[in-house]
């Protein structure tokens, strides 16, 4: 399984700002509005959520025959401090995976040196250079998906 992560700042406190044995490179990843929601349709919360399913059984069922993961960890300060709000990760397998791969990212780019300038900027805690990515909630209208993988939805 491979997990995208879609937030910097808890991507950088899980990569250690790229300085993690075998975490050592940070790749940007694009795709489309369509392709993302796609993925996220197909998701299986990683753990048992009470109401998100009819039983825990029903649960098993869906994470034994679906091959998208889906888990709301606490977002991350730069500092690697845990924040109230929460932050997706995605993980693929088998076809899902696949087709991510060679169809749904349409652009790579290795932000790794960008993440390595940043770091220092951390490591001397001065916050006032540091550059992340503009991030906004994601507007997810669809009030079905919304709903299966915990959030609340947004009227566009």
């Amino acid at each position: 399984m491979s997990w995208i992560k879609p937030n910097f700042l808890w991507m950088m406190y899980r990569c250690g700002w790229a300085s993690k044995e075998n975490q050592e490179r940070v790749l940007a990843l694009w795709l489309d509005k369509t392709a993302f929601e796609d993925i996220l349709s197909q998701a299986v919360f990683s753990s048992f959520r009470a109401g998100a399913y009819e039983s825990e059984e029903t649960w098993k069922q869906a994470l034994a025959t679906k091959n998208v993961r889906l888990q709301w960890d606490p977002d991350h300060s730069p500092y690697g401090v845990k924040l109230t709000r929460r932050a997706l990760q995605l993980g693929l397998k088998n076809e899902v995976l696949e087709q991510f791969g060679k169809h749904q990212v349409t652009r790579i780019e290795d932000v790794t040196s960008f993440v390595q300038q940043q770091k220092t900027h951390v490591d001397n805690r001065q916050l006032a250079h540091l550059y992340v990515p503009q991030e906004r909630v994601y507007a997810v209208t669809d009030v079905a998906l919304a709903q299966q993988i915990g959030l609340t939805p947004i009227a566009t």
